[in-house]
């Protein structure tokens, strides 16, 4: 329709550009139809979502808790049923078969050269509750993100957030196994507010989005002090998310497109594709994140715990309250046999408790010891 504004509502692009030539009469531009501002089928969003689930469907049926522990939550579920509230609150799997798995466990990527285990551990989830509020997040956010930038440089932002999440919980959690999609999900949160910045002559309402995404990120960032969150995995997600989104969701001006795509005949001063301040950051932000991965990669081979050299970074994914504690040390159990009785000592908390030894395999001793210690 002749005439039509391209705005588009909400935090979405449209033209404000007040240097951009107006566009001739009659020939109005349908920026959907640009492939720089074309909307995208998003796929790649839901078939994350569903190889995740996938995943940790693989990783109960390996689980199989009925043969590997004493007790189980929904044993009617079979080797799908779930290991004890005690062991694992958010209805999953014990962290042996997580390790099985591939979950994050810096001793093995260092020691073992299982540098592997980095990126799929982005593919595993703790439990039932875990991959929910994980899934659901991705289909709000990353849905919208690949609508509007497509596929590929989605697809690359997700990854990459992932590896840099999983980056910075290694070089801070050396005790603990790490799992869960949060350092990438924190990615697509980072890469939502520099696209703001980088595209930021083209956004209309660009204060209201920029006030509701730092709200959103803080509270997402808040809930990582909590005791048994990663949020070492969060920070280096967005901070990795917050790079890339300069790198790849940079747009060219209105005053390029309508120059570019007006009619024949128009003419007027030759318009640069991108601003300065835009080529200024997409520049800055590639050599920050290959130098900031690189040197992070480098660090985690040769063993570095950067605990050591920041005395106080361990509060940003923990403080410790009078309601709650911040000690993550792994279990471990002392055991006494006395004829058919096996006897176990917390390691951690020193409780004491007595098992039938005939019916008890080494895997569901190990789960005994998990259960007693939490």
């Amino acid at each position: 329709m002749a005439g039509k504004d391209p705005r588009r509502s909400g935090n979405t692009i449209h033209p404000v550009d007040a240097e951009s030539p107006p566009v001739p009469a009659g020939t109005p531009i349908n920026y959907g139809d640009i492939k720089h501002f074309r909307k995208w089928v998003p796929w790649l969003i839901p078939c994350f979502v569903i190889a995740n689930v996938v995943m940790f469907v693989i990783t109960m049926y390996v689980n199989d808790c009925p043969k590997n522990s004493v007790s189980c939550i929904a044993r009617f579920l079979g080797r799908f049923s779930f290991q004890p509230f005690s062991e694992n609150p958010l209805l999953g799997p014990s962290s042996n078969s997580l390790q099985k798995m591939g979950a994050l466990d810096v001793s093995k990527v260092v020691h073992g050269h299982q540098v592997w285990r980095l990126i799929t551990c982005i593919w595993l989830h703790g439990g039932v509750f875990h991959l929910l509020a994980n899934m659901l997040s991705l289909l709000v956010i990353g849905i919208r993100l690949e609508r509007e930038f497509g596929f590929v440089r989605i697809g690359l932002l997700y990854i990459i957030s992932g590896l840099g999440g999983s980056l910075l919980s290694a070089l801070f959690i050396k005790s603990n196994i790490s799992v869960g999609a949060s350092g990438a999900l924190f990615g697509l949160l980072g890469s939502m507010l520099s696209e703001l910045f980088i595209n930021w002559t083209i956004y209309a309402n660009k204060f209201a989005v920029l006030i509701t995404l730092v709200i959103i990120i803080a509270i997402n960032l808040a809930v990582g002090i909590l005791p048994h969150v990663d949020n070492f995995a969060h920070i280096g997600g967005f901070l990795s998310g917050f790079l890339l989104g300069f790198v790849f969701l940079i747009r060219p001006q209105f005053g390029w497109v309508n120059q570019r795509y007006a009619s024949a005949g128009y003419s007027s001063t030759p318009k640069p594709k991108f601003k300065v301040y835009q080529l200024v950051l997409w520049v800055s932000s590639l050599i920050l994140l290959i130098i900031g991965l690189t040197t992070a990669i480098v660090m985690l081979l040769r063993g570095v715990d950067l605990n050591e050299h920041c005395s106080w970074c361990h509060y940003m994914s923990c403080v410790p309250t009078s309601r709650w504690s911040c000690n993550t040390e792994p279990v471990s159990c002392l055991s006494e046999q006395m004829a058919n009785q096996l006897t176990l000592t917390c390691s951690n908390n020193n409780r004491t408790r007595t098992y039938d030894l005939q019916s008890l395999s080494t895997s569901q001793i190990q789960g005994l010891c998990g259960q007693l210690c939490h």
